[in-house]
Order: C-alpha cells, then sequence, then structure tokens
C-alpha cells in the first residue's frame, strides 16, 4: 500500500516519477490568470493567523462546510478565527474524494511542513504551527510565492481599478512581475439600467472625461486599455455565460447606447447585440497590441436567490451551466479571423460536456502564424481537479497539440494555493509516464520531458512574451 501524499503522490509508473521529479518539479510557474489582491503584494501582507489566509473567500472550503451541516456563521459570519478553523478541521474528514482533501493537505505540506492530517484532534496544534509561521518574514505574501518559484502573477481588474498597486509594485522594480489583467465584464452589462448607468458614472471619473454616447463610451475604455497595457498588461479575460455573436449595426448600438444612457431598460434583443459589439470591440484592442483574449465560458452563478441577497455574489453558489457554445463561438471568432483580426485566445470550459467541442473549436483559428494562437484552456473551477484535468488534457490530446499547451493556473483568490500547479504537473507526468510505459509513446525520455517543461512554463513564457 502507498503511503498518503508521499513523494511519488499521483505517479503510478517508475517513467512518471523521472518525468516529474527530473523534469517538471523544478520549472517556475507562471500564474497568467489568478484572483490575487495586488495591494496586499504591494505592501507584503503578512497574515494574523492561518485562518485569515486560508478561509476568509474561500467559497469552495465554505460550500464543503455548508454540506456537513456547519452553520453559515463558521463560513462567512462573525465567528472568531480559531472558531472558523475548528469547523473547517471538522468538515475535513468528510472530504474523502473531493479535490479539497488533496489540496488542504498539500498546501500543508508544501508551505508549513506539516505532515498530519488535519481532523479536530489535530486542529490546534496545526493551527499554533502554521499561525506562528506566518508571523516571520519568510511567510510575507511575497515570501510565500517565492517559496513556489512564482515568477509571473497576473491579476484580475475592472477596467475602472486605479492600478495604483500595480504601479508600485512596478515602481519598486521587484524580480516578481504582478501584471494587471483587463477584465471588462462591467461595462458591458447592460441587464441592470441602474448599475449600469453608474458603472458609466465611475468610468467619467477615472478617466476624467465626459460620456454622452458610444463614441466616447469607447474612447473611455480604450484609454483603460492603453493604461493596462502601460503597465505590462499583456492579457483580457471575459467570465461569461457564452459568447455573444449577434449580428448588428453600428447605429443600431448608437441607439441602444443612448437608450441606456438615458435611463431606459434594454430588452433582450438590445442587450445581446451590446455585449456582442462591445466582446468585438475588446477583442480588436486585444489584437492590436498582440495581447491575449481568455474566455471564461459555462458558469451558471448565484443560483440561490435567497444567499445572493444576503451575502452578495462569490460566496459559493454558483454551478457548472448547459449552455449552447458552438454555433456563437465559432461565429464570433469566425468573424475577426475574416478580418485578420483574430488576437490570441484561450476558450476555458467549464462544462465537460463540451471538451471535445472547445477542442476541436480551437483547430478552426489556429492559422499558423503562432504556435497554439487558440488554445483550450486548463479545466477550471468545478473541473481544476484530477478527473477534469485528466479529460481536458485528453480531449486537447486527441483533438489538437498537447505539446503547445500553456499549462496551468490557479484562478485563485488565495496565496496558499500555488500547489495546485504541482497537482497538474503530476497529473500530466502521470498520463505521458503510463503511456511510454504501455508502449503508446516512445521510451524517448529526453523528448517527453523537454515536452513537460514545455507545458508546465516555457510555452506559457513565449506564447505570452514574459
Amino acid at each position: 500500500m502507498k503511503a498518503f501524499l508521499d513523494e511519488n503522490f499521483l505517479l503510478q509508473t517508475e517513467t512518471a516519477r523521472i518525468l516529474y521529479h527530473q523534469y517538471a518539479k523544478q520549472m517556475p510557474i507562471i500564474d497568467y490568470h489568478c484572483h490575487l489582491p495586488p495591494d496586499q503584494i504591494a505592501e507584503n501582507k503578512s497574515f494574523e493567523n492561518l485562518t485569515q489566509i486560508w478561509l476568509y473567500g474561500d467559497h469552495y472550503k465554505w460550500r464543503a462546510m455548508r454540506t456537513n451541516g456547519i452553520n453559515e456563521s463558521y463560513c462567512t459570519g462573525n465567528q472568531s478565527d480559531y472558531d472558523k478553523f475548528e469547523k473547517w478541521a471538522e468538515t475535513v474528514p468528510y472530504t474523502l474524494r473531493n479535490p479539497l482533501y488533496h489540496w488542504t493537505h498539500l498546501e500543508l505540506q508544501r508551505y508549513f511542513d506539516v505532515q498530519d492530517i488535519l481532523n479536530p484532534s489535530t486542529a490546534k496544534e496545526i493551527y499554533e504551527k502554521c499561525t506562528a509561521l506566518l508571523q516571520t518574514p519568510a511567510y510575507s505574501v511575497r515570501g510565500l510565492l517565492d517559496k513556489m518559484n512564482v515568477k509571473v502573477v497576473c491579476t484580475t481588474d475592472d477596467p475602472t481599478d486605479s492600478l495604483e498597486y500595480h504601479q508600485a509594485i512596478l515602481a519598486e522594480g521587484i524580480d516578481l512581475k504582478v501584471l494587471p489583467t483587463f477584465r471588462p465584464d462591467k461595462a458591458m452589462a447592460v441587464e441592470n439600467t441602474a448599475n449600469f448607468i453608474a458603472y458609466v458614472a465611475k468610468l467619467e471619473s477615472v478617466t476624467n472625461t465626459s460620456i454622452g454616447d458610444i463614441d466616447t463610451y469607447l474612447a473611455a475604455l480604450k484609454q483603460r486599455h492603453d493604461f493596462f497595457a502601460s503597465l505590462g498588461g499583456k492579457l483580457s479575460d471575459h467570465g461569461l455565460e457564452q459568447i455573444y455573436a449577434e449580428d448588428y449595426t453600428d447605429e443600431e448600438i448608437a441607439t441602444i447606447f443612448t437608450k441606456i444612457r438615458g435611463g431606459e431598460n434594454l430588452n433582450l434583443t438590445e442587450q445581446l447585440k451590446f455585449k456582442s459589439a462591445m466582446l468585438v470591440h475588446f477583442a480588436i484592442w486585444d489584437w492590436e497590441k498582440g495581447w491575449t483574449q481568455q474566455f471564461h465560458l459555462g458558469a451558471l452563478r448565484n443560483n440561490n436567490i435567497r444567499a445572493m441577497r444576503e451575502l452578495g455574489p462569490d460566496t459559493g453558489w454558483d454551478s457548472i451551466g448547459d449552455f449552447d457554445q458552438a454555433k456563437a463561438l465559432s461565429k464570433f471568432l469566425g468573424k475577426l479571423d475574416n478580418s485578420n483580426q483574430l488576437a490570441k485566445t484561450i476558450l476555458y470550459n467549464l462544462n465537460p460536456r463540451d471538451n471535445e467541442l472547445m477542442a476541436t473549436m480551437i483547430g478552426n483559428f489556429n492559422d499558423g502564424s503562432v504556435a497554439g494562437k487558440i488554445q483550450f484552456g486548463s479545466g477550471w473551477w468545478f473541473l481544476d481537479q484530477k478527473d477534469g484535468m485528466e479529460r481536458q488534457i485528453n480531449a486537447l490530446s486527441n483533438m489538437g497539440l498537447l505539446s503547445r499547451f500553456v499549462g496551468m493556473l490557479t484562478d485563485s483568490r488565495s496565496f496558499l494555493s500555488f500547489p495546485r500547479h504541482e497537482y497538474f504537473r503530476r497529473i500530466l507526468c502521470n498520463i505521458l509516464g503510463n503511456d511510454i510505459e504501455n508502449g503508446e509513446l516512445p521510451n524517448d525520455i529526453a523528448w517527453t520531458g523537454k515536452i513537460v517543461q514545455d507545458i508546465c512554463y516555457n510555452n506559457a513564457k513565449e506564447f505570452f512574451g514574459f
């Protein structure tokens, strides 16, 4: 019987172990999509205790705790930090076969050298040890990033964000790159008129402009896009249920903007036309700058009306959606490709039924100009676990070129989430190692090891131009 989470965790063959330990393990990390708060990096924050760095804002853990019968006051409520941690420790033994079980113990091992299993009987000792370490300089947020060999972090930022902390980090001249990512979802969210009008007002304030029509609106957003680029930004990101690709004319979009700017509600057709037009504008700006556009598709958000009202978004009430993806995605990418304005693109899929759809869609628009120009992104959110990663890797292998894949990311708000890169690397090496030992790939360790290193780091470094 193998020991739990030993050095050969997830590595089922000797070849897999060689690929991981000799090729993958030492590669640096480029985390090109995450939600880490840049102010905490700029200030090199130190956390007071393990709960604050581990449980605050972690809706993965909150969902598990609620399912285990834990009261909301221990998740998002006002219970003490230690009491919240105790309830998490009480829940962990019941997360067997959930990826949280692996992530929890990987994080305890890699950051704090805690080898014990977290449960009620070990909770106090683990909490005290980790909290004590968090008080030392090596466990500030930059120390934690350095411990995981992280070279690049791309945060996720609204066009109206000041980016003051990115400016401060850049001015400091540290080796770690912390770059903003342009996430304009709110700039096209016209389903709520009042919220959109408030957003336009905020955009006016940060750009010091007056927005009265679609042209001045686009000019203000373009000004922010340029500002992101001036601070090293190289990516945009969109969190959408599905791509919008309705037909429209410029005159229609101008009329729609005037209507909503005047406080009128838009009908569904008008909403879809406006969103479609905005996506095209954003995509062309990305193409002009040589950026990469990312599309996170398929989440059905805020399902629990009561929880949304009481707790707000991003508190753990989202799920996989069953949206049609293919036709609109083909139409959108095809429109840009037809005018030679299609930027490098990453498509992230949340519904595993659509894996092969995405893996074949990227092949329609890989034009030979850039290796892997259109990417099928790594398994994300509900799919960034062993089965989800294996399915994504297999679909990409069967339908495209796994060797040109830009690899893993955390998509996380936690500074303790970087062992997810290790998790992915072990899974990747295990798949390739099994294929070699089964005679399905040649026993060319040097070449396969190079491919592993490319997927872990080199491909992303070249693709994004870091």
